[in-house]
């Protein structure tokens, strides 16, 4: 079993209760469609540490749900991901750090990785505009619609994700304004990334978040919920209580955006 759609469903929930708090709390409003922008970005990024996991590239097979996303071209980006991240791993192991002979759960599943990338996207969207936020939302979008809709993409094939990418792409190129700074879109990948560990730090394998920073002696210690504590991947509980714990949240977050439900809480709660 995969955990693709909870880490998606929970990276667009942290977005948009992230939204609706800076919105309430520090007065900070976005618009309609930056909202939306941010939230695809924050569901596609939450699936981005397991580049990580490589399949079969030649036999179009295997591999993580976001290696797959895009068929063939993006499990040889995975394919190159993974054997950088494991490059990575046996050049700064030590020797209480375990040996690996693949990559997954190693540099792009550290809190280091997601700082990084979201410097970078930051970077290269306001360096660039409109012209850098519309390749990295293609790329996000499909990341976003194959963790939400895994079944369904799986049956429709990467092919018809690939389109309804590049039309959201599309889309978003006519509705966003030219002349207008996208840096909070790296927020949104970085704390994506971030959300990713936490839903891993809670299975049974745990996270090397904090690498650089030995722990133990240990540059890769995987930090996690204790054995007994830890839940497999696929398990009840992920089905049964995280999933709709995080789509309640992220639905819950996004009515209370709307100036019109906004108003509607407020007098239910008694306020003017």
């Amino acid at each position: 079993m995969v955990m693709g759609p909870t880490h998606a469903v929970s990276g667009a929930a942290a977005w948009l209760v992230a939204c609706a708090v800076a919105d309430q709390a520090f007065g900070y409003q976005q618009s309609a469609a930056a909202i939306a922008v941010g939230t695809i970005a924050c569901t596609g990024a939450s699936l981005l540490p397991d580049l990580d996991c490589s399949g079969r590239v030649l036999q179009n097979k295997g591999g993580s749900t976001v290696a797959r996303t895009f068929g063939v071209a993006s499990l040889f980006v995975a394919e190159c991901v993974e054997k950088a991240a494991l490059g990575i791993y046996k050049i700064t192991r030590t020797k209480k750090d375990k040996k690996k002979r693949h990559g997954h759960r190693t540099f792009t599943h550290t809190w280091l990785f997601a700082i990084l990338i979201g410097i970078g996207t930051a970077a290269l969207v306001s360096n660039y505009g409109k012209a850098a936020v519309i390749p990295i939302m293609f790329v996000l979008t499909g990341l976003a619609l194959r963790g939400v809709m895994n079944d369904w993409a799986k049956k429709q094939g990467w092919w018809v994700i690939t389109l309804l990418s590049l039309a959201v792409a599309f889309g978003l190129y006519q509705l966003l304004p030219g002349h207008h700074s996208y840096a909070i879109l790296g927020a949104a990948v970085a704390i994506g990334c971030i959300v990713h560990t936490f839903g891993d730090m809670i299975t049974k394998m745990g996270c090397p978040i904090v690498f650089p920073i030995p722990i133990k002696k240990r540059l890769w210690y995987e930090v996690g919920l204790p054995k007994k504590w830890a839940i497999r991947a696929g398990s009840k509980v992920e089905q049964k209580v995280l999933m709709p714990v995080f789509t309640t949240a992220a639905v819950g977050a996004m009515l209370f955006l709307l100036p019109e439900m906004r108003i509607l809480f407020t007098a239910l709660l008694g306020g003017d």
